[in-house]
């Protein structure tokens, strides 16, 4: 598989670890604004979220490429018909 799969896979698989790690650690706001939101958290930490999400989703394609580069998994056996 050439990069662009690779690329299009670790898209993939970011929001997909993303959605998965949003609701880690999150408290409601006690005090709230008028017109705001009663679920909103107080802290979102998302800068440290989107770091935790790309280092998982990049060890996961890590883990993906090397099935598949040494050869324990082959592409051309799963699209085999039966």
């Amino acid at each position: 598989m050439g990069w662009v799969t690779w690329a299009a896979i670790y898209f993939t698989v970011w929001w997909t670890v993303l959605f998965a790690i949003l609701p880690i650690g999150v408290q409601r706001a006690e005090d709230r604004a008028a017109g705001h939101d009663p679920g909103a958290p107080a802290r979102p930490m998302m800068l440290k979220k989107v770091a935790i999400t790309s280092v998982v989703s990049a060890i996961l394609c890590l883990a993906g490429w090397a099935v598949f580069h040494f050869g324990l998994l082959d592409w051309r056996e799963l699209m085999a018909p039966a």
